[in-house]
């Protein structure tokens, strides 16, 4: 299975970067589809699979008779937009004391779900990293995460401890787009429940994510478990 990126998910993440930056304003007139074919060289059918996926991500509406609109979100929940280009732990919390104990970091070659995920080879290698991320000294999340090593390369134990999205902007110059979340409340493994200090039988909140560059590639696929009572997920559902 070789790395491909779909045309349309490459047309997507191109308009997507252009409404998150403001290129393309709340409520302006996206192109027409017969001049993204051109500008895009491509059919008719790959530009409406790409706007549909916006369509899905509530970063766009389609006007019948009148063409496609960036989505109208009104103050205070303007900044929806931007909220979609996510932040690493570190940067969430950047004002607060954060660290991270590493309890794995090793290359191995991945089952068949993660190459799926990352859109990679069964020859290829994987940075496997597990990490428990902490404020204050005390545990918030169980990180476990895999990134391909011919794609992310040269990362070392002093940056899986600190901000490994931070190395990938400013040491690799790749640009992170944004990330495809599913949460889920599971209930705690042993092993779990020693590292994110938990007592009682009580639900955990788990993330499961792939996150992209901006040129659509998948460069991350992680789990990450909460705690309950030290995460709070907020979201804008659009009609």
């Amino acid at each position: 299975m070789s790395t491909k990126i779909l045309k349309y998910e490459t047309i997507a993440f191109d308009l997507r970067k252009k409404i998150l930056s403001g290129f393309y304003k709340q409520n302006d007139q996206l192109p027409l589809e017969k001049e993204m074919c051109e500008e895009y060289d491509t059919s008719r059918i790959t530009v409406k699979k790409a706007m549909d996926q916006l369509v899905l991500e509530g970063l766009v509406v389609k006007r019948r008779g009148a063409g496609t609109f960036v989505k109208d979100v009104e103050n205070p929940d303007a900044d929806v937009l931007q909220s979609m280009q996510f932040m690493g732990f570190s940067e969430e919390n950047k004002h607060k004391n954060v660290s991270s104990d590493i309890l794995k970091f090793e290359i191995i070659n991945p089952d068949e779900a993660t190459l799926n995920k990352l859109r990679i080879s069964e020859l290829d290698f994987v940075y496997h990293i597990i990490r428990v991320r902490k404020i204050d000294k005390k545990p918030h999340a169980l990180e476990e995460c895999f990134m391909p090593i011919n794609l992310i390369s040269g990362l070392r134990m002093d940056i899986v401890a600190s901000s490994i999205y931070t190395y990938i902007e400013s040491v690799l110059g790749f640009s992170i787009q944004s990330a495809h979340k599913t949460v889920s409340a599971v209930m705690p493994t042993d092993f779990e429940k020693e590292y994110l200090a938990i007592e009682d039988v009580t639900p955990i909140l788990n993330i499961e994510q792939v996150a992209y560059l901006d040129n659509g590639q998948p460069f991350e696929y992680s789990n990450t478990k909460y705690r309950a009572d030290k995460y709070e997920f907020h979201a804008i559902n659009i009609r």
